[in-house]
C-alpha cells in the first residue's frame, strides 16, 4: 500500500485529491496538510511515500516545503499546481530544482470534461513517482552557475552546427545546470525535448530564459535557428529542423509514447545536420530518444548520456549507455564544459 501525504491549503482541493487518490486501491492518504509547515511535520511523523504539494499556501509556501523537506526527510513529491500560468509554473520550476520530481496540473473537478483523464494522470504519476530514490539536498546548496567565457570567434567553420537534448523527470533542475554553464553567444542553437505535463511548457521556458545566460523560447515552425538560442519544443508538437535551417513543428503520431519526442528530434537533426550536431540525452524514464541517438550516431554525430549517479531516473540514459549509443558518459555538472569544447573546435 502506498502511502501519501496531501498538502493543499484549500479545503476542497484537499478533499477532491483524496477522493481521487484514495479511489486506487493500492494507494492510503496516510494525512493531509493545509500549509508548509504541516506538511514538513507531517512528512516527519507519518514518513509517507509521497506527497502531493500545492504552491501557493499560508505560513509556508511549496516551495519552502519541499526545500525543507528534501533537507529533513527526503521524500518523492509531486507538485500539484491548480495554474499554469507562468507565474505559477516559475515557483514550480524552483520546487523541481530543490528536489521535487514532476508536476502535475490540478484536476478541476468532477464536472470538467478532462476529470476523469487529469484523475488518472495523477495517480499514475504518483504511482510511478512513489518508485524514484530521492536524494538529501544540504541547506546551503545554493546554485553555483558555472558560467564560462565568450564563445570563440567566428574566424574558422564549427564542426557542430546545432546541439540537441532531451529530458524526462527531473529533466528541468538537470537542464538548468546544463544551460547555466553555456555562455551567452554560444555558437550555435539548442533544440530541447522536455517530457512536461500538459500546459507547462510556456512556463518552463520563461523560468528557464530568466535564470540561464543563453536566449530560451518555445520553438515557432518555421523560423530560422539562430545560434545561441535555446528552443523549447512546444505543447504536443514534435520538434524537428529542416535542411535549411528552419524550426519544423508537427502533430503526427506520438514517438515511444511521447509527443514531443526525442527520438524525432534526434532523428531530424540527424537528417539535417549529419556529423554536425550533438546529441544529448539526461534524466527520465523510459527509452525515448534511444532509437533517435542510434540514428544520429551512425551519421556520426556525437552522442552524450548524463551518468547514473547524477540523474534522478536512470531510464533514458541508462537505455542509451546499456545500448553503446553514447560517445560519452559524463555527471550533469560537467557537461556544459564539454559540451562548449565540442562546439567550439573548428575545422
Amino acid at each position: 500500500m502506498l502511502k501519501v501525504l496531501i498538502v493543499d491549503d484549500s479545503a476542497v482541493a484537499r478533499e477532491l485529491l483524496e477522493q481521487i487518490l484514495s479511489s486506487d486501491p493500492d494507494i492510503q492518504v496516510v494525512a493531509v496538510a493545509k500549509n508548509g509547515q504541516e506538511a514538513v511535520e507531517f512528512a516527519k511523523k507519518y514518513c509517507p511515500d509521497i506527497i502531493t504539494m500545492d504552491i501557493h499556501m499560508p505560513v509556508m509556501n511549496g516551495f519552502e516545503a519541499t526545500k525543507e523537506i528534501m533537507i529533513e526527510c527526503p521524500t518523492p513529491i509531486v507538485i500539484v499546481s491548480a495554474s499554469s500560468a507562468v507565474n505559477d509554473v516559475e515557483w514550480a520550476m524552483q520546487s523541481l530544482h530543490v528536489g521535487a520530481l514532476t508536476l502535475q496540473l490540478k484536476p478541476s473537478g468532477p464536472d470538467s470534461p478532462s476529470f476523469d483523464r487529469d484523475a488518472r494522470e495523477l495517480i499514475e504519476s504518483v504511482k510511478t513517482m512513489a518508485e524514484v530514490r530521492v536524494m538529501r539536498h544540504r541547506r546551503h546548496a545554493d546554485d553555483v552557475r558555472q558560467i564560462l567565457g565568450p564563445a570563440t570567434p567566428h574566424s574558422m567553420r564549427l564542426r557542430v552546427q546545432a546541439v540537441a537534448i532531451a529530458a524526462s523527470t527531473g529533466g528541468p533542475p538537470a537542464l538548468h545546470q546544463v544551460l547555466s554553464g553555456l555562455p551567452a553567444d554560444f555558437p550555435v542553437p539548442v533544440l530541447l525535448v522536455q517530457h512536461i505535463a500538459d500546459g507547462f511548457a510556456e512556463g518552463f521556458a520563461s523560468w528557464l530564459n530568466l535564470s540561464v545566460p543563453p536566449a530560451v523560447k518555445i520553438a515557432e515552425d518555421r523560423e530560422v535557428l539562430q545560434r545561441g538560442t535555446v528552443y523549447v519544443a512546444p505543447q504536443a508538437k514534435h520538434l524537428g529542423v529542416s535542411s535549411t535551417g528552419r524550426v519544423v513543428l508537427s502533430a503526427t503520431p506520438p514517438v515511444d509514447g511521447f509527443r514531443p519526442s526525442a527520438t524525432h528530434l534526434f532523428e531530424s537533426c540527424s537528417r539535417a545536420f549529419g556529423s554536425k550536431v550533438v546529441g544529448i540525452v539526461l534524466t527520465g524514464m523510459g527509452r525515448d530518444g534511444a532509437d533517435g541517438l542510434r540514428a544520429l550516431r551512425e551519421q556520426g554525430g556525437h552522442t552524450i548520456a548524463q551518468d547514473e549517479a547524477t540523474s534522478v531516473v536512470y531510464g533514458m540514459p541508462g537505455v542509451v549507455v546499456a545500448e553503446g549509443l553514447a560517445d560519452t558518459v559524463l555527471p550533469i555538472d560537467q557537461i556544459a564544459a564539454h559540451l562548449v569544447k565540442l562546439v567550439t573546435r573548428r575545422e
